[in-house]
C-alpha cells in the first residue's frame, strides 16, 4: 500500500471513531434534547439526505476537472466545523445548521473514491474501495460504545465536543497525501456521453432501487431500539458498534469477491437485519442484527466496482458523483417516509423491508452481470 493509500487510510480511522460517537445517535438525540416526533426526525433525516445529494454530481465533475485532493480537504474541514457547530448548539436551528453542514460533506464520497482507485495499484478495484471502507467503520466500531457511555454520564452534547477533537487528527492526516494527475480521454475518440449509456443508466436503476430496499428499515431503528425495545444509550452504543464491525468485516471479506455476487449477498444480510429487528429479542440477538447490517455498507463498493466497469477513466469522478446522488437521493425520501409507517406500527417496516429486497435481489440478477469492455 503506497504512502497515499496509508495516510487515507489513517485519516478515514480516526473520522469513524469520531463519526461513530454521534452519528447513530441523531435520531434519538433530535428526539430527547428538541422533543420531537417520529414523523419529524424522519423529516430533518431527510432534509440532510438532501443536502447530502445535491453535492455528489458537482464534486464528481470537479474531481475530474480541478483534481480531487482540494476537494478531501475541504470536506474534511467542513465535516470539523460541522460536528463541533452542532457539540456547541442549544438550539434546534443552529443544531440543524450543523447537521445540515455534515450533511454536505458527503460531496467528499466520489473525489475519494476517485482517489483511491487511481492510487490503487495494482489492487482490484473492489479491493481498494473496500480497504478504506473497512478502515473508516473499524473506527466506527470503536465511536458508539464510547458515545454512548458519554451520553449517559456527561450528555449526549458532550459527544459531539469530543467527537470534533478526535477529527483534528484525522484532517491532520488528510493533509499529507499529494495530488494526483487529471484522466484524460483522446479528443479525437472520445467516450460515449454517460447520459446516453444504456447500460450504465439500467445499473442505476437496479442500484436504486435495491438501496431504498436495503435502507427503508434503517432510519428509524435507532428510535425503536430506544422507544419501542427499551435499551439504555450504553446499550445501543453496543448494538452501534457491533453493526460497525459488521461494517468493516463484511468490507473485508467482500473485497476479494465478484462485486456483482458481493452486491447480491449484501441484501441477503441486510433482509436478515431486518428479520432479527421484527422478531428478535434481546440485546446480543439485536447486536447480531446491526452485525449483519454491514452488508449495506459493503455494498457500496460491490457497486462502485461495477459501476466504474461501464465508463471510461476520464469519466469516473462523474460516473461515481452520480451514483452517489441516486443513493442520496435515497435517503432524502424514505426516512420521512419511515416515520410515517412508524407511527402506523413500529413493526411494519421490517416485513415491508424484506419483501422489497427480495424484489431487489430480482432485479440484480436481471441488471447486473454485463461486463464493459474500454480502450
Amino acid at each position: 500500500m503506497n504512502r497515499n493509500l496509508t495516510f487515507v487510510v489513517t485519516s478515514l480511522l480516526f473520522w469513524g471513531i469520531g463519526e461513530g460517537m454521534f452519528f447513530n445517535f441523531v435520531p434519538i438525540y433530535l428526539g430527547k434534547e428538541f422533543a420531537l416526533g417520529e414523523e419529524q426526525i424522519g423529516l430533518a433525516l431527510g432534509t440532510f439526505g438532501f443536502f447530502s445529494a445535491v453535492t455528489h454530481m458537482p464534486s464528481g465533475y470537479l474531481a475530474d476537472r480541478i483534481g480531487r485532493r482540494p476537494l478531501l480537504i475541504s470536506a474534511w474541514i467542513l465535516g470539523l466545523a460541522s460536528a463541533f457547530t452542532m457539540g456547541i448548539s442549544t438550539a434546534l436551528p443552529f443544531y440543524l445548521v450543523g447537521l445540515f453542514g455534515y450533511g454536505l460533506t458527503a460531496f467528499v464520497s466520489s473525489p475519494l473514491s476517485s482517489y483511491v482507485t487511481a492510487a490503487r495499484g495494482d489492487m482490484p478495484v473492489g479491493t481498494a474501495l473496500s480497504l478504506v471502507s473497512a478502515s473508516f467503520n473499524i473506527g466506527m466500531a470503536l465511536g458508539p460504545v464510547t458515545g454512548g457511555w458519554i451520553g449517559d454520564h456527561y450528555g449526549m452534547r458532550m459527544s459531539y465536543l469530543v467527537a470534533a477533537g478526535i477529527f483534528i487528527f484525522s484532517v491532520a492526516s488528510i493533509l499529507f497525501i499529494k495530488k494526483q494527475p487529471l484522466d484524460k480521454h483522446d479528443p479525437e475518440a472520445p467516450p460515449i456521453n454517460l447520459w446516453k449509456n444504456r447500460g450504465f443508466i439500467s445499473f442505476l436503476g437496479m442500484v436504486g432501487f435495491a438501496v431504498f430496499a436495503m435502507y427503508l428499515a434503517q432510519p428509524l431503528t435507532p428510535n425503536f431500539l430506544e422507544g419501542v425495545r427499551k435499551f439504555s444509550l450504553s446499550e445501543t452504543g453496543w448494538i452501534f458498534s457491533a453493526g460497525a464491525l459488521g461494517n468493516a468485516l463484511f468490507a473485508i471479506g467482500f473485497s476479494r469477491l465478484d462485486p456483482r455476487k458481493g452486491f447480491l449477498y449484501a441484501q441477503v444480510l441486510v433482509m436478515l437485519f431486518a428479520l432479527i429487528m421484527w422478531k428478535g429479542f434481546g440485546l446480543p440477538l439485536f447486536m447480531l442484527g446491526y452485525f449483519l447490517l454491514g452488508g449495506f455498507r459493503a455494498a457500496r463498493p460491490m457497486a462502485q466496482a461495477q459501476g466504474r466497469e461501464l465508463v471510461h477513466p476520464s469519466q469516473m469522478g462523474l460516473m461515481y458523483g452520480t451514483l452517489e446522488t441516486v443513493n442520496a437521493t435515497i435517503f432524502i425520501f424514505t426516512p420521512p417516509l419511515a416515520g410515517y409507517l412508524f407511527v402506523i406500527d413500529p413493526f411494519l417496516i421490517y416485513p415491508l423491508a424484506m419483501g422489497l429486497i427480495a424484489l431487489a435481489m430480482m432485479s440484480t440478477f436481471i441488471f447486473s452481470y454485463r461486463k464493459v469492455q474500454h480502450a
